[in-house]
């Protein structure tokens, strides 16, 4: 067996790592574990950066809810003011007309204007904002004297008397027949 052909590389090799380990450890003392300290607090003051930015966030947000939902009930709740026109209405519609008079609506008449008004349900504002089907069981409750009418244009009519489109409304009721299309 040739003992030196396997002794060399065994020296040598062991020789190295000895090497490297002194210079390894010589260069740690000087001052390497500086650097690693300096990356290791940076990373901690970007946690805690994110850590309070993400809570900010989460605050924002809230809050932004918060105003979205004020915003859109204030929007739901507003209702434009209308003046009413006593003297144009009369001479467009060609009778005289009385402010949140339910009966110039076409198919409104006495009694069920006071059905309506027992409803709650006494201005051209609010009988617009009421739902067709709601409209309808007022009139059911009323009797059958009643359930036979169709209140399907009347909340449109309405509306059209509430913003003061007196001539839109007139051309319309010219067109229907006792308050139906």
């Amino acid at each position: 067996m040739n003992l030196p052909c396997i002794l060399i590389p065994a020296l040598v090799g062991i020789i190295c790592g000895i090497l490297g380990y002194l210079i390894g450890k010589r260069n740690s003392k000087d001052g390497d574990n500086s650097y690693f300290l300096n990356l290791q607090s940076d990373l901690d003051n970007c946690r805690s950066n994110t850590q309070k930015l993400n809570t900010k966030i989460s605050d924002l947000e809230s809050k932004l809810n918060v105003s979205v939902n004020n915003t859109q009930t204030l929007a739901s709740n507003v209702i434009p003011l209308i003046r009413f026109n006593s003297e144009l209405s009369s001479f467009i519609l060609g009778k005289k007309v009385k402010e949140n008079d339910l009966k110039i609506i076409e198919g409104i008449g006495p009694k069920i204007e006071e059905l309506y008004h027992n409803a709650g349900i006494d201005t051209w504002l609010k009988l617009s904002q009421t739902s067709i089907e709601k409209l309808q069981f007022i009139l059911n409750a009323g009797g059958e004297n009643f359930a036979m009418h169709n209140p399907g244009t009347w909340a449109r009519q309405a509306e059209l008397a509430y913003k003061g489109k007196w001539q839109e409304l007139k051309d319309w009721q010219d067109a229907l027949d006792g308050g139906k299309e």
